[in-house]
């Protein structure tokens, strides 16, 4: 009787020796490394066979379980449902940022609504229940609600719904699911190899392009994430290194490293195990830098996916017989499936190598297998050309290219608003007036793009007429630094972006250009900011000719100076009616508490830098010194017991009535509980972490209870509905002043 791997023969070799040879030919090396021969792509449809290939569905199935689990939760967060209401309340006037602007939020109710069939959906992917529809039900509402506000993109939240597609045309039910319980055919089936060569190409080309984007020189010289160096993750590092070399070495050059080499690294079976120990920590130290929801963790859950398929069932078998019963299954004999192709070939080492050969039928490629293939071909090339498709959509296009979320550009830009104004004209009158920044908004990106942009100054015109302004013109001058650059405006002030033109395939006309050309300035910067002492603050200008910045110095701001770095500029005091002509190295004290005009009148663009103390500060600074050396002197006497006792108390600061001293008690307090936190047991933290997740799920389950009420039986009466949204909201008193205070590194000066 022979059996596969059992077969030899005997022959003799020339020495008279005798030799055992295998009848089974040794694999080549592209079949150890890669997994397939050469031949097996040498025609098409070797490749439908090739990429329909019968493989174990364990670890799919794992996948399956952990992403729906990992959605489900996602949604009470990150997608919103638990503050919802604020978000989507009826007859607000908010201005909102769809992707096409024939989308509109449903009613309140309707909106949670949405979320019901999303999260069951997840819950549905998850238990693999109803399968194919519960795809559909995630990923029908989780785009809707995508499209429908571009403010809250990003990489990891396009992952979700990219996923969310893939596991709809796959087989992911085969193992470990409720489907498999109720239909014998689907219970532990083998899927298409294709089902893991899209997720794992997926995650490839996160892996890949995100590297390939940290090329950008802002990246490699360590002025991306240059803020990152500072947090206490990375304080093992500073006890060997300067901070500035952790910023360029670890968090730069390990970042990119880590990008461009984890796809590879996981493919292969010698490197995969490193591979594995590097992304877990990145992606653990990703979960405490960043408030990114469950992208670090859905990142864990598709590491897995590049193991063997099988690795569930040798890693279950090991537990006690006693779990089986809730545990993913340990036979390792998957049956076969209609969705796989199979070869009559005894010498092929497959997946189900140890299931005899002789019960799996031969089959040929069908119009299934062959669009099985056709997809993976088309959607891998559609996903490496996204990230480069810019030429397209250059309307989207800015100081970086494209919507950001689909680009795979994470972390590479970082920005800081110096100044944000909006003017507004009545178009009949003339009649000029100024707004808040953000009013009619909750979000603050509309500052960095410029077809956001465009829907704020449609829908501002849209509200102003409200409070009789007629045919309103509206002016944005906004000034962005990127990278540690120069402040600097990104749109034109002159343009009325109500009536400015605008396309998504042509580029935007009053985008102004990042001023690339003063970005060695940047060292400079450094330079100028170490000679200057604690108490002084700086900022840098970069302006265009013909252009000027109205500025107003604060009377808390003292010594405040302008200096110019480059060009040429025209300084106008707006009280005293007088002009200053300012040029490279000249300096000019600025009055406080008054109006100035900064006019560039050079042909290139001016550089200069304000220069300023913050004296309000720097005054309770001082008081603040004085009164914790005395508090230091009679901690064990009468004078400022007050200063001492009750600092521990809740109301600590009662009985005084010194402004100063109220305001130093009150650090004091602040920073005993940033201490307290910093401190805390990793039991005090879990708890913590807990009480709060739970009240934030607690409140989003119960408004969605409130709203399928009102979808069903109507609204009840007013202050009926009130007190059900007060017990929503109730929350966990806190216990100490701790609990009640969100504290974070560097918030310990006034």
């Amino acid at each position: 009787m022979e059996r596969k791997g059992e077969d030899v023969k005997t022959v003799l070799p020339p020495t008279g020796k005798k030799k055992v040879q295998s009848d089974i030919p040794q694999e080549s090396w592209m079949k150890r490394i890669f997994g397939f021969e050469k031949t097996d792509v040498s025609s098409c449809e070797r490749l439908v066979c090739l990429l329909n290939r019968p493989t174990d569905p364990a670890s799919l199935g794992i996948f399956r379980f952990l992403f729906g689990m990992l959605m489900a939760i996602d949604i009470t967060q990150e997608r919103g449902l638990s503050h919802l209401d604020y978000k989507y309340l009826d007859g607000a006037p908010i201005c909102r940022f769809p992707l096409f602007n024939f989308l509109e939020p449903l009613p309140l109710d309707w909106m949670y609504l949405v979320y019901v069939v999303m999260f069951l959906g997840a819950v549905g992917i998850m238990i693999g229940c109803f399968y194919r529809l519960s795809c559909l039900m995630f990923i029908s509402t989780y785009w809707y609600i995508f499209f429908l506000d571009k403010t809250a993109w990003n990489n990891h939240s396009y992952l979700y719904g990219l996923i969310g597609f893939q596991l709809t045309l796959m087989d992911a039910n085969r193992y470990w699911s409720i489907d498999g319980l109720w239909n014998g055919r689907k219970k532990n089936a083998h899927v298409p190899l294709w089902n893991y060569t899209v997720l794992r190409f997926q995650i490839f080309i996160v892996y890949f392009i995100a590297g390939v984007k940290k090329l950008d020189s802002d990246w490699v010289g360590g002025y991306s994430m240059h803020y990152l160096a500072h947090h206490w993750l990375f304080d093992p590092f500073k006890l060997i290194l300067p901070v500035e070399t952790v910023s360029l070495l670890i968090v730069h050059g390990g970042g990119l490293i880590l990008d461009m080499t984890a796809g590879y690294l996981l493919f292969f079976d010698a490197t995969r195990p490193v591979a594995a120990v590097f992304v877990t920590y990145f992606h653990c130290m990703n979960s405490q830098l960043f408030s990114i929801g469950m992208f670090p963790y859905a990142m864990l859950a598709t590491t897995l996916l590049f193991f063997y398929p099988d690795w569930p069932r040798r890693f279950f078998h090991r537990f006690p017989g006693c779990l089986k019963a809730i545990l993913p299954p340990t036979e390792t004999a998957p049956q076969s499936s209609t969705s796989c192709v199979y070869i009559d070939n005894p010498n092929r080492s497959t997946d189900d190598s140890q299931r005899p050969p002789s019960t799996l039928k031969p089959s040929k490629p069908g119009r299934r297998h062959k669009l099985g293939t056709l997809f993976t071909l088309l959607y891998l090339a559609e996903q490496f050309f996204l990230p480069y498709s810019h030429f397209i959509t250059q309307g989207y296009n800015n100081w970086t290219n494209g919507l950001y979320g689909y680009s795979w550009d994470m972390m590479v830009h970082s920005r800081t608003h110096q100044h944000v104004k909006i003017t507004y004209r009545d178009g009949k009158t003339g009649e000029v007036g100024y707004l808040n920044p953000g009013v009619f908004t909750q979000s603050r990106r509309w500052k960095d793009h410029g077809d956001m942009l465009k829907q704020y100054a449609t829908c501002l015109s849209r509200q102003l007429v409200h409070y009789n302004i007629t045919e309103p013109e509206i002016f944005f001058d906004i000034w962005v630094s990127i990278n540690e650059r120069f402040q600097q405006r990104i749109f034109d002030p002159r343009v009325d972006i109500v009536r400015a033109d605008w396309s998504p395939f042509h580029p935007n006309p009053w985008l102004m250009p990042l001023l690339v050309d003063l970005s060695p300035w940047r060292t400079k910067f450094l330079e100028i900011e170490d000679s200057l002492d604690n108490q002084t603050e700086v900022v840098f200008i970069a302006d265009f000719p013909g252009l000027h910045l109205e500025n107003f110095v604060s009377k808390d701001l003292g010594n405040a100076s302008v200096q110019v770095l480059q060009g040429q500029v025209t300084v106008e005091l707006v009280e005293d009616k007088t002009n200053h002509s300012l040029l490279p190295g000249d300096k000019m004290q600025l009055p406080a508490g008054a109006y100035h005009k900064v006019y560039t009148v050079s042909e290139e663009p001016s550089c200069y830098m304000y220069i300023y103390v913050n004296t309000t500060e720097v005054a309770l600074q001082k008081n603040f010194t004085k009164l914790l050396e005395l508090q230091e002197r009679v901690r064990n006497g009468t004078e400022l017991q007050p200063l001492v006792s009750d600092v521990e108390g809740k109301d600590f600061d009662a009985n005084v009535t010194d402004p100063v001293v109220r305001i130093f008690l009150r650090r004091q307090k602040r920073m005993q509980d940033v201490k307290k936190h910093r401190e805390a047991s990793m039991i005090q933290r879990l708890q913590r972490f807990s009480v709060k997740k739970y009240y934030m799920i607690r409140r989003g389950f119960l408004m969605t209870a409130i709203a399928m009420r009102n979808l069903m039986v109507g609204l009840p009466p007013l202050e009926q509905l009130s007190q059900e949204v007060a017990y929503a909201n109730l929350k966990e008193p806190p216990i100490t002043q701790e609990d009640a205070q969100k504290d974070e590194v560097g918030h310990l000066e006034l």
